[in-house]
């Protein structure tokens, strides 16, 4: 796959993978207003977009081939590891504009800026530690 086809695959998903987590965010939140529900939405957010993430990754990004049950085991747990990093700046940016703008438009566009963000540190961390070549 060329450079430019991939970085268009990379947008594309990761516009795909956003809107899920998002969306997941608003279906949570419109159906539980109990305690921590905004955290709560956050983490049901994050979960769904890093399994539509890592599938798209592996499928399509990277076209990851485990040698085995243990080696796919493996690339999803550190792919795991590595959305950490990136869950830190996507929830920082995203609770970072919930308490300053207090509105719900806002920390969606505060998840958006730092789900962008996180996508671009996770495509380079996968790149280099998860889905590298055999030659890397």
């Amino acid at each position: 796959m060329g450079a430019g086809k991939k970085t268009i695959f990379i947008v594309v998903f990761a516009l795909i993978a956003t809107a899920a987590n998002i969306g997941a965010q608003d279906i949570v939140t419109r159906i539980y207003s109990g305690p921590f529900n905004i955290a709560v939405s956050v983490v049901a957010g994050t979960g769904v977009g890093f399994v539509v993430n890592f599938i798209f990754d592996k499928r399509y990004i990277f076209r990851f081939r485990a040698r085995s049950a243990a080696h796919h085991t493996q690339a999803f747990a550190l792919y795991g590891v590595m959305g950490l990093i990136t869950t830190a700046i996507f929830w920082g940016v995203e609770f970072g504009f919930h308490y300053i703008f207090e509105t719900k438009e806002m920390r969606y566009l505060g998840a958006v800026i730092g789900l962008a963000l996180g996508y671009l540190t996770k495509y380079q961390l996968n790149k280099r530690y998860v889905f590298r070549s055999k030659t890397a």
